[in-house]
């Protein structure tokens, strides 16, 4: 069974631009999750990422609102939201044991759990792709949004 190691980033690139993922195309997930969110904001909540790293406590009271398990005044005061948002953060279950190191089979690759974790930083793709890739990533990005209403942080 290949590791992910063996799977070389452009043929990873590829096969995500073309829609080839294990579950289905990415942006069928996504788009399909927005458009729910928006007819049926009292039943699908849609996150993003860069909000949850820029405001972790609002998105979080937003999550148990939604969930309908808000935070008591008590909590708030005592500082509950900001200890779940550390527990919570990137860097906190990064270093988790099992994130250190765990494998996980997806059909036929075994993927190490550490490879799930970077820097956290959106638009962090730059670093990785050549700026051939990069440009293709984001015109895949705009053209599977357009007309959506959903925007993404594309770059740093």
């Amino acid at each position: 069974m290949p590791e992910l190691a063996d799977w070389p980033l452009d043929e990873c690139l590829e096969r995500f631009c073309r829609g080839e993922e294990a579950f289905g195309a990415f942006w069928d997930h996504v788009s399909g999750y927005w458009k729910q969110s928006m007819e049926n904001p009292r039943k699908v909540l849609f996150l993003k990422y860069e909000e949850m790293k820029e405001n972790p406590v609002g998105e979080m009271k937003k999550m148990a609102e939604f969930m309908g398990c808000p935070f008591s005044v008590e909590e708030e005061k005592a500082g509950a939201i900001e200890e779940i948002a550390e527990f919570c953060s990137l860097s906190s279950l990064k270093n988790l044991e099992v994130n250190k190191n765990g494998a996980v089979k997806n059909l036929d690759l075994i993927l190490q759990t550490k490879s799930f974790f970077r820097k956290g930083e959106a638009g962090d793709y730059v670093n990785f792709l050549s700026p051939e890739a990069a440009e293709r990533y984001s015109k895949i990005v705009e053209e599977k949004l357009k007309g959506s209403g959903l925007t993404i942080k594309m770059c740093c």
